[in-house]
């Protein structure tokens, strides 16, 4: 069953157009990767998803329903659109925790913001235990973010994006800030999401994570999809030329 069904999706900043006619679909349990060069359109994707820019053309419908259309502007009011971020958790490059606030804070602020009763917020402050202690940072619930590694706080961001309980897990890009020795400590809880079947959508440069973890993967290059299919075929056995010299550099890098 399609979880996610992008169609058509197009968006333009001035006069230019990074992103062309972008369609894919997602099933419920499959992770997706995303690779290209920098300006590829990969990001701005993301953010399309998560409303966090408004495409230009296209739908996004999530569970078969439409969700968004750019020739309907009933879909895109600002109450609704705050409610439709909630099917994409989106993990930033940056991680992008309050620094006043501590881990078990961070997690759990979305939660107690939509939670007027008082009285459910200490089962709030156990889902996000319950979340750090996925991340392997049960001891680290009262730390402040400078407390914190990097490969730490983008394991908090993690858990902040899943205690909204979203039908997609969105990463941009999520080892780019980290150290190399913080990297494997990020993707190895990616890693363990993915063979707990959790929903992803990762923009990712770890082509041999992307090979090893994703379901399907989508070349982008200006905008285009270029190539889309298994995992590991499109790595390994790329069809398009644009595909196979993108992969050919990365290998020389």
């Amino acid at each position: 069953m399609a979880i996610l069904d992008v169609k058509g999706i197009g968006k333009r900043f001035g006069a230019t157009q990074v992103l062309k006619n972008i369609s894919f679909s997602l099933n419920e349990g499959q992770a997706l990767a995303i690779i290209g060069s920098s300006g590829s359109g990969k990001t701005t994707l993301l953010r399309c998803l998560n409303f966090l820019e408004t495409p230009d053309a296209g739908t996004i419908s999530v569970r078969d329903q439409i969700i968004f259309d750019a020739a309907d502007p009933a879909t895109q009011r600002e109450s609704e659109v705050r409610q439709k971020r909630l099917h994409f958790g989106l993990v930033f490059q940056g991680f992008n925790l309050f620094p006043q606030y501590t881990a078990l804070e961070n997690v759990t602020l979305a939660g107690r913001l939509r939670e007027k009763d008082r009285g459910k917020w200490p089962a709030i402050e156990q889902q996000g235990l319950e979340l750090l202690a996925r991340m392997g940072l049960a001891d680290r619930a009262k730390h402040y973010p400078y407390q914190l590694s990097g490969g730490q706080q983008q394991r908090v961001a993690i858990a902040r994006a899943l205690a909204l309980q979203p039908d997609v897990l969105c990463f941009d890009e999520p080892t780019s800030a980290l150290d190399p020795e913080l990297t494997g400590e990020v993707l190895k809880v990616i890693r363990s999401l993915a063979e707990q079947r959790t929903t992803m959508i990762i923009v990712t440069h770890e082509m041999a994570f992307a090979r090893d973890v994703a379901d399907q993967i989508i070349f982008m290059d200006g905008g285009l999809i270029m190539e889309q299919g298994d995992a590991r075929q499109v790595i390994e056995h790329p069809r398009e030329e644009r595909t196979k010299q993108f992969l050919a550099r990365y290998q020389e890098n």
